[in-house]
């Protein structure tokens, strides 16, 4: 279903949809120079709550905010690559390979998306053979980071869409990353998994990764037209307060016809009011700190 009338714009002060008073988030200031990257996982173990779509359009509001943007597909799905228009099924080295094996150099395996200062870090299939792999590997949840760590200068924000599952991908990905943002679908069942994802989160950050925080929680597929909806991101801001991003994303037909033409909505169709809620949040994540 289509939820378009379900978009509401709301201006600085006004309660947004999340219950509380939207603050301003001003457009920032232009970068002087670039980098070093602050790494963000996009995660829940949960699927189809939209972590690749945000990567996707998150990524592009960024780049459009003059951020250098690099997009880590980490899933082996490939949902992140195809919908930026990879073939997937031709590609001879992808982020699988540098994982595994020694002597590729990253800079080889990034490839440019049609979007200026917006790139990406390939998967597809092969991935799924990696959790497996990388068992016996010493310092194993520390890989992803190894490979990222050559080019983080070279950008301001690197999006890790993972995989919906809590294995050791997405450990190595929570390992990288400085944030973590995890998309919540508004339906009741979908908050079931929060507690167990901020538990494993909380243990990453005790035991590999001391400097790991959640950037926000953000309420994807929202429809203010239903109680249901409603309730759910009241129950959630009700539960984590302030971690809860105020932008919220509504459901809406225009993000898969916009993955069918492999393009980001930004560009898809830039005066919809989703482009619209997607530079709200790269405004939102900029001003909390979570991107230069």
């Amino acid at each position: 279903m289509d939820s378009d009338a379900a978009f509401e714009i709301r201006t600085a002060g006004q309660v947004g949809p999340t219950g509380r008073p939207l603050p301003d988030f001003p457009e920032p200031a232009p970068l002087a120079s670039h980098g070093p990257a602050r790494i963000i996982a996009m995660c829940n173990q949960k699927g189809g709550v939209g972590k690749t779509t945000t990567t996707i359009n998150l990524g592009a509001a960024l780049a459009e905010q003059g951020r250098r943007v690099l997009l880590v597909d980490f899933d082996p799905q490939g949902a992140l690559s195809v919908g930026l228009g990879i073939n997937v099924n031709e590609l001879d080295v992808t982020v699988y390979n540098l994982l595994i094996e020694r002597g590729h150099d990253v800079r080889d395996v990034i490839q440019k998306t049609k979007v200026a200062d917006l790139d990406v870090l390939p998967a597809n299939i092969d991935l799924s053979a990696a959790e497996v792999q990388l068992v016996g590997e010493v310092a194993r949840e520390q890989i992803l980071a190894r490979v990222l760590r050559p080019v983080l200068d070279e950008y301001d924000v690197v999006l890790v869409d993972c995989q919906p599952s809590l294995g050791l991908l997405t450990v190595n990905a929570l390992t990288a990353a400085h944030g973590v943002i995890i998309p919540l679908e508004c339906e009741f069942f979908a908050m079931r998994g929060v507690a167990l994802l901020v538990e494993t989160i909380e243990k990453i950050t005790d035991r590999l990764n001391p400097r790991l925080q959640v950037d926000g929680i953000l309420a994807t597929m929202y429809d203010g037209r239903t109680l249901h909806s409603r309730e759910v991101v009241a129950s959630v801001v009700e539960h984590f307060g302030d971690d809860v991003f105020h932008t919220v994303i509504s459901r809406t037909v225009k993000f898969p016809d916009a993955t069918l033409a492999a393009e980001p909505i930004t560009t898809y169709d830039g005066t919809h009011k989703g482009a619209d809620a997607y530079r709200q949040l790269a405004r939102e994540l900029i001003a909390r700190g979570g991107a230069a």
